[in-house]
């Protein structure tokens, strides 16, 4: 392919790039054992928060999004569909402004360390994606000193909060700032747990009373709204600065979205930049994400209605007990009792196109409840899980 020029790049067909410019995505890269390559249309998958599509479906589908609607670049993240994503995100969580990030790390660590000023403490969950899973990058690029509460549970109370601020005023000889709260909601790390909405709006309130900051890590808080019917701007309200991810279930291959007000976003492309976060065009994350997101509220609420009919008439069926996690979100408890787990997994992707995790070392499938349930019917998948019972029976 001839080179493609800067100056010439908003002059091209954005799908006619699509071949040499879209990463390929791997159906289902992290889902336990089972991987695939299929079409995304053909499967009902329990392993993932969203759909998640193979490369050629994923060209496909920008081919029909274009089709409908042309796709437009954006340039080192301005203009184009990209603008477009990021406004719809404003005005949904009800934030003055929003911008592109190409990772939910880089997402939450700049706006952690913009809200925090010139302070050094900031308070998470022990569980929590910004404390366990962000290889200490407030410590070690930021020089924020992560504060951990609560540990092993999904949240921190606001008493839980008091305590850890006393402790810390009380305790250091050499005082320094308490700046900024962040909050994750649901919590990965707790199988989807929430976080309770009456404990983040006393949380709020105490912060702005005291004057610290809030960052609410809400990649999948999508999933939280379906389940708790708080709406995102509900949630967005209680906090400064809200992250979305735009790959958990709103089929892009990467990126995320911050959302603030004004005077913190506008601080946020140049931050961007110096850690490297700036890339040329971000038009089919983009693309993708802004597909799914309409109507998303709408299909993940009718995906619960019919995930808790299958699950009550799955736990109808001998050998087989299914439960909801404790104040969970899209995450369910899948437990058989004399049944041979891989030929029961393997039945259902083999036969029925139905995925699975393989059990943990407690013996428990988790199941990921997603859109991809919407596919089918019930009465479908109670037949497709009673072979595979039956055919796996010892």
């Amino acid at each position: 392919m001839r080179e493609i020029k800067r100056r010439n790049f908003l002059k091209l067909s954005g799908l006619s790039l699509v071949p040499a410019l879209l990463p390929g995505l791997a159906a289902n890269a992290h889902a336990a054992v089972i991987k695939i390559d299929a079409p995304v249309n053909t499967y009902i998958s329990f392993t993932d928060d969203g759909v998640h599509y193979a490369p050629a479906d994923y060209l496909a589908k920008l081919q029909e999004i274009s089709q409908k609607d042309p796709i437009k670049a954006d340039v080192y993240g301005q203009g184009g569909t990209l603008a477009k994503l990021t406004k719809r995100f404003a005005e949904i969580t009800g934030k003055e402004a929003a911008t592109y990030m190409p990772t939910g790390t880089m997402a939450n660590q700049l706006a952690i360390s913009v809200l925090n000023g010139e302070n050094t403490k900031i308070f998470v969950q022990d569980t929590s994606h910004i404390y366990r899973d962000e290889a200490d990058a407030a410590q070690s690029v930021f020089n924020k000193r992560l504060m951990p509460l609560a540990p092993g549970a999904a949240f921190f109370t606001l008493e839980d909060l008091k305590a850890g601020i006393n402790y810390v005023n009380d305790g250091e000889v050499f005082k320094s700032g308490i700046g900024t709260v962040a909050i994750e909601n649901p919590v990965r790390r707790c199988d989807g747990q929430q976080v309770p909405i009456e404990e983040i709006r006393k949380i709020s309130a105490f912060c702005r009373s005291n004057g610290y900051k809030l960052h609410l890590d809400g990649a999948r808080i999508y999933l939280a709204a379906a389940v708790s019917g708080i709406s995102i701007a509900e949630y967005a309200s209680n906090f400064d600065t809200i992250y979305i991810s735009l790959y958990k279930y709103l089929g892009a291959d990467g990126g995320a979205i911050l959302c603030g007000d004004k005077a913190v976003i506008d601080k946020m492309e140049h931050l961007i930049k110096i850690h490297g976060g700036t890339v040329y065009s971000s038009w089919s994350k983009a693309a993708m994400a802004l597909y799914h997101l309409d109507g998303l509220e709408d299909r993940l609420k009718q995906t619960f209605i019919q995930a808790n009919d299958l699950f009550s008439k799955l736990n109808k069926l001998p050998g087989i007990n299914i439960n909801p996690i404790k104040g969970g979100s899209n995450i369910f408890d899948l437990k058989l009792t004399a049944t041979d787990v891989k030929k029961f997994r393997q039945q259902l992707y083999e036969k029925h196109k139905v995925l699975v995790r393989n059990a943990n070392h407690e013996g428990v499938i988790k199941l990921q409840v997603n859109e991809t349930l919407l596919k089918t019917d019930n009465q479908s998948l109670v037949a497709a899980f009673t072979d595979a019972l039956s055919s796996a029976k010892v």
